[in-house]
C-alpha cells in the first residue's frame, strides 16, 4: 500500500515538472480538418500531443472553440460537434486565398486535482477545402460582340466563372460546345504552363480548347493564377450572311468528382473597334483611413485609347471584385474616380484587392484590366474589449461567478481576455482590477503574445468569508495606448456562499395583455407569478423589470403586480414589450425571466385631419358632368371604427359630389368659364367613433379657359360698305376689321386674313390689327363694288374662326347710293367662292367689235354658199326625191340621223347650274358625240306661221347647256345647208340654226364655255311667256379659235359677281371666239338643258334693275 502511494506521488511530481517545463498558453496544438464533415469526427488527442501520460488524474476542458468542437474531459480526444463547418462561410476565411491560413482557434485547459493548478493551451484547426461549390458564370446568358471581317486567330476575352472553392477544387478548365447543338469537345493540344516566358515576355496559354464551326476556345493562365477563357476566330465572319451565333460555354472544377455548369454564349457580329484602352499603370495602390465618410475620393484610374469618337470614349467598371468591394466602393464610370460608398471598418476589412476594367464604347467594346489594392489604415476607433469567461469548474453566468468560500488563496476563478480590434499602438492594452476587492489579475501565459490580445487569470488574493461579504463586484478596466486613449470596463459579480441550483420559472414565457389608452397613472396592468423549486431562502422571489421600460411601468417586487406610471397614448406607442425578471434569494442568485407584451387599446381621442386646410384645384371648362375635379386627403390617427371616415360637401348648390372611399370630388355639371370661373365650398370629414369627431377643409376650384368661343366681328357690318376714290394712294387705309373673343389668353389672340374676293390683289389686311390697306394701283376696270371675304381666327387649339364681308365701292363719288346698296344686298346672297370685283362691262366694248366682225364674215360666207348650192341644184337633173324650187322641203331634208331617244343626255359631272351663253340669239353650237360623231340637226317640225309668236330654244346634244337666245332678223332666209371655209385650227363643232318665218334664230349648242349663267344678273326679270312657233332650220359649222389672253371671255355681261360668276380675269376654256353684239331689246325667255323654260332675264329698256 505504501509503495502504491509513493508511485502515485512520483508520477504527479513528474507530471508537474513536465508541465512546468512547458511555457503556458504556448501554441503547440495544430490539427487539420476537412470542411462539411459530420458530427463526432475525431480531430486529435490533446493528451497525446502534449505528451501527457495515460492514467494521470487530469481533467481537460474546452475553454473556447466549443461552437464547432468538443473534448473528452478524461481522454483529451478533440472531435467535432453537431454544427457543420462550412469553410466558405467562416468570417475569418472570407478574404483568405491560402488554405493553410484558414483555421479555427480553440483553447484547452488542463486542470489538476481539486483545481490546484490550471494550464491553458491554444490550438488551431486548419479547415481544408472540399469541392462543395459549383463554378458558375455571372449570367446564364453571356453576350459577346465580335466585329465582322476580323482576321482568323483574333482573341476575345470571355467573362470568367467564379468558384467559392479554390486550389484544385477551383476552376480547372473551360469548354465550348458546338453551335449545332452537339455536345462535342475537341482538344487541340495539351496544357502548357501559363507562366510568363522569360525570353519573349509573352503569356503562354493552355492549348486545351473546344471548337465550334467558326470559333475556338482557348484558356490562358494569367499572372495572378486565374484562368481566362478566350474566344478565337477561326473562320470568316460576314455579318450580312449571319449576324449572331449561339454557343454553350461550360466550366469545370478540378474536384473529385468534378462540378460543372454552363451558360449560353451569344456572339453578336458587329463592326470594328481596333484599339483597346490602356491603363497608365497595371497596379494601383492607395491607403485609405478607415471610417472615411461616403463620397471621399480614394484614387483615380486613368486609361487612354488611341481611337476617336465613341470607340475612344472610355468607361470604367468593376472587374473581378467581391460583393463587399462593390458594396463599399463607388467607381465613376466616366472619370475613373474611385470613392467611398459606405464607411469601411478596418477591423472588418483590412485590405480590398480587386480589378477594374477600362472599356471603350466601341462595338464591340475593348477592355483593359488593372489591379487595385486599397490598404485600410487603422484609426483608434475601438475601445478595448473585456471578455470575462469561466475557467475550470468555477460556475460563471451573466457576469456572476459563484465561488465557494472555502477556495484557497490564488485560486483562478475566471479567465479575462482583453483585446482591441485596432492595430499598432492603438491596439496595445493594459488591464487592471480597481477597487478594494480580494482579487487580482495574473498573465495566463509567460510567453509574449499579440500586443492587442492578452489573457489573464482572475485569482483570489485573500480568503473569502461568506458571513462577512456574500458578493463582490469586481470591476476590470482596460486602457489602450492610442492618442487619445480609449478605455472600457467590465465587471464580474462574485457571489460567495452555498449552491443554489433552481432558478425561478414563470408559467408562461410570454404574457400578452390589452390595456386601454388615456388611463390613470398607477393603474394595475397585470400580475405575474413565478415559482422556484428550491425552498427556504433560495425560494424567496423578487420581481423586477428590465431597463427597457424606461420608468413607464413598475412592478411590485413581492407581489408581481405590474402598474403603469404614465398615461398611455396609442397614437404614440401601440405596443410595449419588456422582460420581467424573477430572482431567488439563494447564493448565488438564480433568476428567470418572461416577456410581457402590453397592447394599448384605441379610443376615439383624435379628430380627422386634412392634409391641407385649403385644397386648390384647376379644371378646364366644358368637361362632361361627373368628371373628377380633384382628390383630397384626410387622415385619422385613431384606428378601427374610430378611423372610419365619411366625407360630405357643404355647398349651397348641388354642383359637386365626393367619393367617400377615394376622396375624389366630381362635378355634377359642365363648367363654363365665361359664366363663372371660380367655385369655393367646404368638405367635412366625420369619423365613426362614439361620439364622432369631425374636421372641415375648404376647396377652391378655378375653371381654366378652353377655346370654345369663336371670334365675334364688331365692325364692320356685312351690309355696310365704304367709298374708295380711284385717286387713293397705295397703302391707304381702306377699312379696319374689329373683332373680339370671349375666351382669354392665347385663345383670345386674333389674326385676320383675306380668304376670298380679292382677284386683283388690290387689298391687303394686317394679320394682327385687321387694318385693310390698298396695295395696288386702281384702274378703270377696278371701278365698282369689291367684296372682300375676311376670316378672323383665334390662336386656340383647335382654332376657331369667323368670316365677315367687307364691301368697298371704288368711284369718285357716291351719286346713287340706292344702286350700291342694292348691289351690296345682292352680294349677301352670293356664294363666298364667287368673286365680286370692279366693273363687269369694262371689256364688253372690245368684245362687241370682235363679235360684229365675226357676224359680218359669217353672213358673207352664208350668202356665198347659198349661191353655190342654188346653182348646183339647178344644174343637175331633177328626180322625185330632189329639191324643187317653190316646193315645201321634205321634213327630213338635210336632217341628220335621228338620235336615239332612249339615250339621255349626259349630265355635268360637277352638277353645276347650266351655263347660259350671252350670244345664244346668234348661234347654238352642238358638242360632238362621245364617239366622235356630230349632231347634224334636230328633228323638229317647222311651221310657216307668221308673226312674232312665242319662241322656244332647241336642245343640243348630250351635256349641252342652255345657249338659246332669240335674235330678230330683218329678212327671211331659205333653208339651206352651209359649209363655210373656216380655219382648221381648233375643234370643230356642228351647229344647227332654225329659222322661223319671223326670221328669229333659235339654236342649241354644247358646253363650250362661251357664256355664263350669270350673264344677265343685272337685267330685269319678267313673267311673260311665249307660245311655241314652228321653225325653219339652217345648219352650219363653226371652228374654235385661239383665245386672246388679253381679252375676257364671252361672259362680258358679267354682273360684278352678284351671282356665281367668274372673275373678270378668268378666260373661256373652249369654244369659238365671237364678237360682241348688242343685247336684244325684246323680251326673251331662257330654256334649261332639259328643255324647260327658265326665268325671263330681260325686261324692256329703261326698267329698273334688281
Amino acid at each position: 500500500m505504501r509503495t502504491t502511494v509513493i508511485v502515485d506521488y512520483l508520477r504527479y511530481c513528474f507530471l508537474i515538472l513536465q508541465l512546468l517545463s512547458q511555457p503556458a498558453a504556448k501554441q503547440v496544438l495544430r490539427y487539420r480538418l476537412a470542411e462539411e464533415g459530420p458530427a463526432d469526427v475525431r480531430v486529435g488527442n490533446v493528451a497525446a500531443d502534449l505528451s501527457i501520460a495515460a492514467g494521470m488524474d487530469v481533467t481537460y476542458t474546452l475553454e473556447s472553440g466549443s461552437e464547432y468542437f468538443k473534448i473528452d474531459n478524461m481522454t483529451g480526444d478533440l472531435s467535432t460537434n453537431e454544427r457543420r463547418i462550412d469553410r466558405e462561410k467562416l468570417p475569418q476565411c472570407q478574404m483568405i486565398f491560402d488554405e493553410n491560413e484558414c483555421f479555427i482557434d480553440f483553447e484547452v485547459s488542463m486542470i489538476g486535482p481539486a483545481q490546484s493548478w490550471v494550464d491553458l493551451y491554444e490550438g488551431k484547426v486548419i479547415i481544408l477545402d472540399i469541392n462543395d461549390n459549383t463554378p458558375s458564370f455571372p449570367s446564364p446568358v453571356l453576350t459577346l460582340s465580335v466585329e465582322e471581317n476580323r482576321p482568323i486567330g483574333t482573341l476575345y476575352l470571355l467573362p470568367t466563372a467564379t468558384d467559392r472553392d479554390f486550389g484544385r477544387n477551383g476552376i480547372e478548365r473551360y469548354e465550348l460546345i458546338q453551335d449545332n447543338g452537339e455536345s462535342s469537345v475537341r482538344r487541340i493540344g495539351t496544357s502548357v504552363s501559363g507562366s510568363v516566358d522569360t525570353h519573349t515576355g509573352k503569356r503562354r496559354f493552355d492549348e486545351v480548347a473546344s471548337r465550334s464551326s467558326v470559333f475556338e476556345l482557348q484558356v490562358a493562365d494569367t499572372t495572378d493564377g486565374e484562368k481566362q477563357p478566350q474566344l478565337i476566330i477561326k473562320g470568316a465572319l460576314d455579318r450580312e450572311q449571319r449576324d449572331s451565333y449561339e454557343l454553350t460555354l461550360r466550366v469545370r472544377d478540378g474536384g473529385d468528382p468534378p462540378r460543372s455548369s454552363q451558360a449560353i454564349l451569344r456572339v453578336m457580329i458587329t463592326d470594328v473597334n481596333d484599339n483597346s484602352p490602356r491603363f497608365e499603370k497595371s497596379v494601383y495602390e492607395a491607403d485609405l483611413p478607415e471610417n472615411s465618410s461616403p463620397g471621399a475620393p480614394i484614387l483615380q484610374l486613368k486609361a487612354g485609347d488611341t481611337d476617336v469618337g465613341v470607340n475612344g470614349q472610355i468607361e470604367y467598371v468593376f472587374g473581378a471584385a467581391t460583393e463587399s468591394v462593390r458594396r463599399l466602393l463607388r467607381l465613376d464610370e466616366s472619370t475613373g474616380w474611385l470613392s467611398v460608398l459606405h464607411r469601411i471598418d478596418r477591423e472588418d476589412v483590412s485590405q480590398l484587392r480587386f480589378t477594374v476594367m477600362a472599356r471603350d464604347r466601341g462595338q464591340p467594346p475593348k477592355t483593359d484590366k488593372a489591379t487595385v489594392v486599397i490598404n485600410i489604415k487603422d484609426e483608434n476607433d475601438n475601445v478595448p474589449n473585456i471578455d470575462i469567461r469561466k475557467i475550470g469548474r468555477i460556475f460563471l453566468k451573466d457576469g456572476v461567478a459563484n465561488v465557494a468560500e472555502d477556495v484557497i488563496v490564488d485560486t483562478p476563478i475566471a479567465l479575462v481576455q482583453v483585446s482591441d480590434r485596432d492595430k499598432g499602438p492603438n491596439g496595445i492594452v493594459t488591464c487592471t482590477v480597481v477597487g478594494d476587492v480580494p482579487f487580482q489579475l495574473k498573465p495566463a501565459s509567460e510567453v509574449e503574445g499579440e500586443m492587442n490580445k492578452k489573457k489573464y487569470f482572475l485569482h483570489t488574493s485573500a480568503l473569502l468569508d461568506y458571513e462577512a461579504v456574500q458578493e463582490y463586484n469586481v470591476v476590470i478596466v482596460a486602457v489602450d495606448s492610442g492618442s487619445p486613449s480609449l478605455s472600457s470596463n467590465n465587471s464580474l459579480i462574485v457571489k460567495v456562499g452555498d449552491m443554489n441550483d433552481n432558478p425561478p420559472v414563470f408559467s408562461k414565457s410570454t404574457m400578452e395583455v390589452s390595456f386601454p389608452e388615456n388611463n390613470a397613472p398607477g393603474e394595475r396592468v397585470v400580475t405575474v407569478l413565478a415559482l422556484d423549486a428550491d425552498s427556504g431562502k433560495n425560494a424567496e422571489i423578487s420581481y423586477s423589470l428590465d431597463s427597457s421600460v424606461n420608468g413607464i411601468f413598475s412592478i411590485d417586487a413581492d407581489t408581481g403586480d405590474i402598474r403603469v406610471n404614465t398615461i398611455l397614448d396609442r397614437e404614440q406607442t401601440e405596443r410595449y414589450e419588456f422582460k420581467v425578471i424573477a430572482k431567488d434569494k439563494g447564493m448565488p442568485v438564480l433568476q428567470g425571466s418572461a416577456t410581457v407584451v402590453v397592447l394599448v387599446a384605441d379610443k376615439n381621442d383624435n379628430e380627422p385631419k386634412f392634409m391641407q386646410d385649403v385644397f386648390t384645384f384647376y379644371i378646364p371648362e366644358n368637361r362632361q358632368p361627373n368628371s373628377p375635379v380633384g382628390m383630397i386627403t384626410v387622415m385619422d390617427a385613431d384606428k378601427g371604427q374610430n378611423a372610419d371616415m365619411s366625407l360630405y360637401i357643404e355647398e349651397e348648390e348641388d354642383i359637386f359630389s365626393i367619393d367617400n372611399n377615394t376622396g375624389t370630388i366630381f362635378s355634377n355639371m359642365a363648367f363654363d368659364r365665361e359664366q363663372k370661373n371660380t367655385y369655393s365650398f367646404r368638405v367635412k370629414a366625420v369619423d365613426g367613433g362614439d361620439p364622432p369627431r369631425s374636421a372641415i377643409a375648404t376647396v377652391s376650384l378655378s375653371v381654366m379657359d378652353v377655346n370654345d368661343n369663336p371670334p365675334t366681328v364688331t365692325f364692320p357690318m356685312n351690309s355696310s360698305y365704304t367709298l374708295l376714290p380711284p385717286s387713293s394712294n397705295i397703302r391707304t387705309v381702306v377699312r379696319t376689321v374689329s373683332a373680339t373673343d370671349s375666351d382669354t389668353g392665347v385663345n383670345a389672340n386674333l389674326s385676320y386674313r383675306i380668304v376670298g374676293g380679292n382677284p386683283f390683289k388690290l387689298f391687303e389686311i394686317d394679320s394682327w390689327t385687321g387694318v385693310i390697306s390698298l396695295v395696288g394701283k386702281l384702274e378703270q376696270k377696278h371701278f365698282g363694288l369689291h367684296r372682300l371675304v375676311v376670316q378672323v381666327n383665334d390662336s386656340g387649339v383647335p382654332s376657331q374662326s369667323t368670316t365677315t364681308l367687307v364691301h368697298i365701292y371704288v368711284n369718285e363719288t357716291l351719286s346713287n347710293a340706292t344702286i350700291v346698296e342694292a348691289q351690296v344686298a345682292k352680294s349677301l346672297g352670293t356664294p363666298l367662292n364667287a368673286d365680286i370685283a370692279g366693273d363687269p362691262n369694262y371689256d364688253l366694248g372690245k368684245q362687241r367689235l370682235s363679235i360684229a366682225i365675226g357676224v359680218v364674215s359669217g353672213i358673207m360666207t352664208v350668202i356665198l354658199i347659198i349661191l353655190v348650192v342654188v346653182m348646183a341644184r339647178y344644174c343637175r337633173p331633177k328626180n322625185k326625191n330632189g329639191y324643187e324650187a317653190g316646193k315645201k322641203d321634205h321634213e327630213d331634208f338635210f336632217t341628220p340621223q335621228q338620235h336615239d331617244k332612249g339615250k339621255k343626255p349626259k349630265k355635268d359631272k360637277n352638277k353645276k347650274k347650266s351655263k347660259q351663253p350671252l350670244y345664244s340669239s346668234i348661234v347654238t353650237v352642238e358638242a360632238s358625240k362621245p364617239n366622235g360623231q356630230r349632231y347634224d340637226g334636230v328633228n323638229e317640225k317647222l311651221s310657216d306661221s307668221p308673226g312674232m309668236g312665242r319662241y322656244r330654244s332647241v336642245n343640243g346634244g348630250p351635256g349641252s347647256p342652255d345657249l338659246a337666245r332669240h335674235y330678230k332678223s330683218s329678212s327671211p332666209l331659205p333653208t339651206v345647208q352651209l359649209h363655210p371655209q373656216s380655219p382648221t385650227a381648233g375643234k370643230k363643232h356642228q351647229a344647227v340654226q332654225d329659222l322661223p318665218p319671223a326670221n328669229t334664230f333659235v339654236g342649241t349648242g354644247d358646253n363650250i364655255s362661251i357664256g355664263s349663267d350669270h350673264c344677265s344678273d343685272y337685267s330685269s326679270q319678267t313673267i311673260n311667256k311665249y307660245n311655241k312657233q314652228p321653225f325653219r332650220r339652217v345648219t352650219f359649222s363653226v371652228v374654235s379659235q385661239p383665245q386672246d389672253p388679253h381679252q375676257g371671255s364671252l361672259q362680258s355681261c358679267y354682273d360684278s359677281g352678284l351671282e356665281e360668276s367668274e372673275t373678270p380675269s378668268s378666260k373661256s376654256s373652249s369654244g369659238p371666239r365671237l364678237g360682241a353684239l348688242p343685247l336684244p331689246e325684246d323680251a326673251y325667255e331662257r330654256t334649261t338643258p332639259d328643255g324647260s323654260v327658265g326665268e325671263a332675264e330681260h325686261m324692256e329698256n329703261g326698267e329698273k334693275e334688281h
